[in-house]
C-alpha cells in the first residue's frame, strides 16, 4: 500500500457541521491576528515554523474549549 496523500493534496479535518466554516474561518483569522502569525492567502503553510502553526492550533482549540464550556454553562 502506498503512503496516504501522496502526490494529492487530502484534507482529513472534515468538518461536522459545515455551516460552522465561515466562524471557524474568523476564529482563524482572529487567533492568528492576536499571535501575530500571518495566513496565507493560498493555504499553504510550508513556509512557517512549526512553533507558528502549533501555537495558532493551540491557540483555536483552546478557544473552543472555552466556547464550548460557555455554551454547557448557559453563559453566551
Amino acid at each position: 500500500m502506498g503512503q496516504a496523500g501522496q502526490g494529492r493534496s487530502s484534507r482529513s479535518n472534515n468538518l461536522v457541521v459545515p455551516q460552522a466554516t465561515a466562524a471557524l474561518q474568523q476564529l482563524k483569522y482572529e487567533a492568528a491576528q492576536e499571535l501575530g502569525v500571518s495566513i496565507p492567502a493560498d493555504g499553504y503553510y510550508g513556509n512557517h515554523t512549526s512553533r507558528e502553526t502549533g501555537s495558532l492550533g493551540g491557540y483555536i482549540t483552546k478557544r473552543l474549549v472555552q466556547l464550548a464550556e460557555q455554551q454547557l454553562s448557559g453563559r453566551q
